[in-house]
């Protein structure tokens, strides 16, 4: 089953509401208006359902994740704006033809647990959250309550970048390549600082291979925080990077977890030169079917086998 875990639509209903706000986020026509970013020129093809549905099926994909774009930084608003937006995003999406399938998203705000296990309920395969809500212990303990209703649910946690704050003077290419690597890179030292004791059991997939944040692990244990050892339940979705970094990582974590997708349509898919296409099919199947599935029983009763071999 190759699966893209990681691409954006935004459902008509959706761009309605964006078009009829005064303040960022809001879409004046096609022009994408945000607090932190430049005006940006958006696509209408981008957003437009049946194009979509076509260049996935092109792209021989059988699960195309969708999810709200953090940046706009709806999951920041107020709960009585947020509201409405989150409504419209998670009907339209879940609305959409195959291959589709959509990460659910909540105002974070005036967090509310139940509102995110009735979109799971609904059919959504996780919980995205902006890596800017968790950049240090007090974000993941804020969230803490959303992720113990993805353990009950044995659903994972998408972690995207969030909004850009105002930096004048800066090229376009800014926001994508400094505070959105830098908040994937924190939020990944604070889940291994902070989230991973609160949540043992809890599946997490970092946008954008968490902003190169493994390739650290020298340094961590340099400094005392140990030799980086291996979660097996964090994975790292590829967007935006092509073979070198990918190669890069899967040194530093190995390939079991890490995971395809294109980010579409702010990029286009890379399928990495690794070498095999043992790799392909385990960054474009294997490996997402345990980031939203799990281990299988049958790889769970083999380690439990061969523990006891060695007991």
């Amino acid at each position: 089953m190759l699966t893209d875990v990681h691409q954006h639509i935004w459902p008509p209903a959706f761009v309605e509401l964006l078009r009829s706000r005064t303040a960022p986020p809001r879409l004046d026509g096609w022009t994408l208006h945000l607090t932190g970013e430049p005006p940006y020129a958006v696509d209408p093809a981008d957003h437009d359902i049946a194009a979509r549905t076509r260049l996935a099926a092109s792209d021989g994909l059988d699960l195309a994740l969708v999810s709200l774009s953090s940046p706009l930084d709806i999951e920041h608003l107020p709960p009585g704006e947020a509201a409405p937006l989150l409504t419209a995003f998670h009907d339209g999406a879940l609305d959409l033809p195959a291959p589709f399938g959509v990460w659910a998203s909540c105002c974070l705000t005036a967090p509310d647990p139940d509102a995110v296990a009735h979109e799971l309920s609904r059919g959504c395969v996780g919980l995205q959250l902006p890596a800017c809500a968790l950049l240090d212990a007090a974000g993941w303990a804020h969230c803490a309550p959303l992720l113990d209703v993805l353990t009950r649910h044995d659903k994972p946690l998408f972690v995207h970048p969030g909004a850009a704050p105002p930096a004048g003077g800066t090229p376009k290419w800014w926001p994508a390549l400094v505070p959105y690597v830098q908040q994937l890179h924190a939020s990944w030292f604070a889940f291994r600082a902070f989230g991973r004791a609160r949540h043992p059991g809890l599946r997490v997939c970092f946008a954008a291979l968490a902003g190169l944040a493994p390739l650290h692990g020298e340094r961590l244990a340099a400094r005392g925080g140990g030799r980086g050892e291996i979660d097996f339940d964090v994975f790292y979705e590829t967007s935006s990077y092509g073979t070198r970094a990918v190669d890069a990582l899967v040194r530093a974590v190995g390939i079991d977890v890490v995971v395809s997708g294109s980010d579409r349509p702010y990029a286009s898919p890379v399928l990495p030169d690794l070498g095999a296409d043992a790799a392909v099919h385990a960054l474009r199947t294997a490996n997402p079917a345990r980031l939203l599935h799990g281990r299988a029983p049958a790889v769970l009763r083999a380690g439990r086998s061969k523990e006891r071999s060695h007991s």
